[in-house]
């Protein structure tokens, strides 16, 4: 939206600025012609002898001028500057609505800004670089443990993964070197653009990664329980709408596919060590990054899985040690926490409480119809 051809701020053809824009451009502009289009559609309507017209851009003073003719009938496209505004505008509504959406637009322009960042290991984004030293093993092992099947030198391989809130890449590329095929989205184009481009240095990435501009609730219409995985790691605590997002993951995860969730509980000490010091003090984030209204106690967090099919597996606490700028696993989740979640089979029990209860009643009915 900001730059670039075609943007609507800025940039060779802009709708503001530079010329050929719709303002501020030298010679008569498209605005004159859409006028003029408008004006001939409705003579030719009429009857009118003006159903042609012929369209000129470049410098008033140019020897040289393009003619691009449009014949203008009732039900002919509109003309090619003002289908480029229309259009622009719908980009526009699209990538800020909230309305039915858990993309939150204040965050969107928040992380807008850093979307050049992702693969600077000691910039902005380092606290996540190292977080792969934990999250990938966690991710990998939990898999391997849950499943019989095993590749030698790519363990994830015949996996299908989202990863979502992908930013630049950072946690689909070791899930795609581990054999996994990843599917990471963002709503942000620059965070893809980013990604796209840092993958197609590895060919192997090249084929078993693919990233999209999009948001979680727009790949439920066309991915309905398609992924075995899904990944959503510090993604939870910028969403507009948690339970929008928990249900959305529900909906595109297979029956018994797992979903792996870090992100930073909602008490003082992670205001402190989360805001205060990571964002205020040590510069670790980039200030604003978080809001601590936004942060989601795991209590909370389990309580939204299990309402919407979700059994959680395992709950562990996470600590990052801006001195050595490594991670650490813990027993208190009172900072930042890893959560695992198994969706429930299809007409299964949605959590081991019912399972246990379903197996109970079983053995009762086995004992009731053996006695005498």
């Amino acid at each position: 939206m900001w730059g670039g051809t075609g943007a609507v701020w800025g940039g060779s053809r802009a709708v503001w600025g530079c010329p050929g824009a719709v303002r501020g451009g030298s010679g008569p502009g498209p605005l004159r012609a859409i006028a003029r289009a408008l004006r001939g559609r409705r003579e030719a309507a009429a009857g009118g002898d003006h159903g042609e017209l012929s369209f000129r851009t470049g410098p008033r003073a140019a020897p040289q001028r393009y003619n691009h003719k449009a014949q203008l009938e009732p039900s002919s496209t509109l003309p090619a500057p003002l289908t480029e505004i229309k259009s622009s505008m719908l980009t526009a509504k699209r990538l800020f609505s909230t309305s039915h959406s858990s993309v939150d637009p204040k965050e969107m322009k928040k992380f807008q800004l850093l979307a050049h960042k992702w693969w600077d290991e000691e910039g902005d984004y380092a606290a996540l670089h190292s977080m792969n030293d934990i999250r990938v093993p966690f991710i990998r092992d939990t898999l391997l443990n849950m499943s019989s099947n095993y590749h030698l030198g790519s363990p994830l391989s015949g996996i299908k993964i989202l990863d979502v809130g992908c930013g630049g890449g950072l946690l689909s590329e070791p899930l795609g070197r581990l054999g996994a095929s990843v599917t990471g989205i963002d709503p942000l184009e620059d965070n893809i653009r980013t990604a796209d481009q840092h993958k197609s240095f590895d060919p192997v990435l090249a084929k078993r990664i693919q990233y999209k501009s999009s948001s979680l609730d727009e790949m439920v219409e066309e991915c309905m329980e398609t992924f075995d995985v899904i990944v959503a790691s510090e993604v939870v605590e910028h969403v507009a709408d948690l339970e929008t997002f928990i249900k959305c993951c529900s909906q595109v995860l297979k029956p018994e596919g797992s979903l792996f969730i870090t992100t930073i509980n909602k008490t003082q000490l992670s205001y402190i060590l989360g805001i205060v010091v990571a964002e205020k003090i040590a510069g670790i984030v980039p200030e604003g990054t978080h809001e601590w209204e936004k942060f989601v106690p795991p209590e909370e967090l389990q309580r939204l899985l299990e309402s919407h099919g979700f059994s959680v597996q395992a709950v562990n606490g996470m600590l990052y040690n801006p001195l050595t700028g490594s991670w650490s696993w813990m027993e208190s989740t009172s900072i930042n926490y890893a959560m695992h979640a198994v969706k429930s089979g299809a007409g299964g029990p949605s959590s081991p409480t019912e399972s246990l209860s379903e197996m109970e009643s079983e053995q009762r009915s086995a004992t009731a119809g053996t006695s005498v």
